[in-house]
C-alpha cells in the first residue's frame, strides 16, 4: 500500500506475515501537500526478542502521528487476535482512517459486514476500500491524507520517496528475495547484515551482506545444492538494487551459522532496531 501511494517502491513485499521489520518512511507527494507515510511492522503477540523490538516499532512509528490509518486485510478480517489492537486503537485521540485491503478478492457482504463492525470499535472519521495490488481505491486514500496534513514547509526534497538509506534498503531487498525464494522452507529466524557499502569511483557500488541464520540446517536452505539457492538470491537482488539506486551494483552475500543473532545489540542496530529486554 505504501509504495502504491508513493508510485514507487518503497517497501518490500512478500506473501509471508510480519515481513516489514522495521518502521519506514515513505514520501508521496498530492499536489502542494507532502505526505509521510510511516509503515510500521504489524502488531502481534511477540514470543521473541524480535518480535518485541518489531512491536515496539510499531507502536513508536505511530508516537507523533498526525492521522493513524488502520490497514486490516478484508480477506483475513478481524481475528480475536486483532481484536486488542483495536480497542487499543480506539483510546487513542488522533483521528483514525481505517483502510480495507485486498478488496477485490474479498466478498462484498463480508466487506460490508467487516466495514460496520470496524465503524462500530473505532468510530472512524472514514473507511476506505482498496486493492493495493491493482491500485483500485489507492487515489481516494491519498487524497484523504494529503487533506488532512498540517499546513507547513516540506520535509524532504521533491525527488525523495523514502528516509531509508541506500545500505539499509539493500539490506531488505536482500531479505525480500529471502522470502520470496524460500517460501515455507525460509528460515524466519534470519537477519540481513551489511558488512560493506562501497562507491567506487566509476560509479558502481559494492556491498558484502552477511545472512545470519541459527542453525546448520538453515544454512544448507539458503544454500541450496551446490550454492545454487544462495547464487539465484544474490542475482535477482542485485538486479533489483541495480534498478533501485540506478547504478551498476556488484553483491557479495555470506551465510552464517549465529544461534545467538537475537541476542546481537549491533546487528539490531545495523537492521534499524531499538533493543529491548
Amino acid at each position: 500500500m505504501v509504495n502504491a501511494l508513493v508510485g514507487q517502491k518503497v517497501a518490500i513485499v512478500s506473501p509471508k506475515a510480519q515481513t516489514t521489520r522495521v518502521r519506514l518512511m515513505g514520501v508521496a507527494l498530492e499536489g502542494a501537500s507532502q505526505v509521510l507515510l510511516v509503515d510500521t511492522p504489524g502488531i502481534f503477540e511477540p514470543r521473541r526478542r524480535l518480535d518485541r523490538a518489531m512491536v515496539a516499532a510499531a507502536w513508536g512509528g505511530a508516537q507523533d502521528a498526525d492521522v493513524i490509518a488502520f490497514v486490516i486485510d478484508a480477506k483475513t478480517g478481524l481475528t480475536k487476535r486483532l481484536e486488542p489492537l483495536v480497542q487499543s486503537l480506539a483510546e487513542r485521540r488522533e483521528p483514525k482512517l481505517v483502510v480495507l485491503n485486498k478488496v477485490d478478492i474479498t466478498p462484498k457482504e463480508k466487506l460490508l459486514e467487516l466495514a460496520m463492525r470496524l465503524q462500530e470499535m473505532l468510530n472512524p472519521e472514514e473507511i476506505f476500500m482498496i486493492a493495493a495490488s491493482t491500485g483500485d481505491g489507492v487515489a481516494g486514500l491519498k487524497a484523504a491524507l494529503a487533506k488532512r496534513v498540517p499546513a507547513g514547509p516540506w520535509h524532504f526534497p521533491e525527488d525523495q520517496v523514502s528516509d531509508a538509506t541506500d545500505r539499509m534498503m539493500a539490506a531488505e531487498v536482500t531479505r525480500e528475495q529471502l522470502y520470496l525464494q524460500l517460501h515455507a522452507e525460509l528460515p524466519y529466524a534470519s537477519a540481513i547484515e551489511t558488512e560493506k557499502y562501497e562507491e567506487r569511483k566509476d560509479g558502481s557500488v559494492v556491498i558484502h551482506q552477511q545472512i545470519h541464520v541459527g542453525r546448520d540446517t538453515q544454512k544448507a536452505i539458503v544454500l541450496g545444492a551446490k550454492g545454487v539457492r544462495l547464487k539465484e538470491i544474490g542475482s535477482r537482488a542485485r538486479a533489483e538494487l541495480e534498478h533501485l539506486l540506478d547504478r551498476k551494483v556488484h553483491l557479495f552475500l555470506h551465510v552464517k551459522v549465529n544461534p545467538k543473532w537475537e541476542d546481537d545489540r549491533g546487528l539490531y542496530k545495523e537492521i534499524g532496531l531499538d533493543w529491548v529486554e
